[in-house]
């Protein structure tokens, strides 16, 4: 098949969209688990998000520098794992909690959210070709 017929990926743009409103979705459901507020606490929502949303900004960043196509699957692999780590580290020097119980539940469901979009589009993409 030529790539002229082939469905596209999404574009860098799209792939940083997309994984920046999961991370956003994944700190409401954890501020909601634990009854804390969402549009009435925007500087408590806000603080939960930005460690998270600034690892992913980073990474997407280097991906872009070294044109790495971050939609992809094994490249969504390191961008769960630097928004997983580098989210826990920064919300670790800015004294908000890390405890183990929570870094687990975070690595499992950014995982299935930022690795687990990745995965849907590859059978999307393979269903239309």
């Amino acid at each position: 098949m030529s790539s002229e017929s082939a469905p596209a990926r999404p574009s860098a743009a799209v792939t940083i969209v997309i994984d920046a409103a999961l991370v956003v979705v994944f700190c409401i459901i954890g501020r909601l688990s634990h009854a804390e507020g969402i549009f009435g606490d925007l500087p408590g929502l806000t603080n939960t998000i930005w460690p998270f949303l600034a690892a992913l900004v980073a990474v997407h960043a280097v991906a872009l520098l070294v044109r790495v196509d971050a939609a992809r699957v094994v490249p969504g692999l390191l961008v769960w794992f630097v928004t997983l780590a580098g989210g826990m580290g920064l919300r670790g020097l800015s004294g908000q909690g890390t405890a183990m119980a929570f870094v687990i539940v975070a690595a499992v469901t950014l995982a299935v959210l930022l690795i687990g979009w990745r995965v849907v589009n590859v059978f999307v993409q393979r269903s239309r070709s």
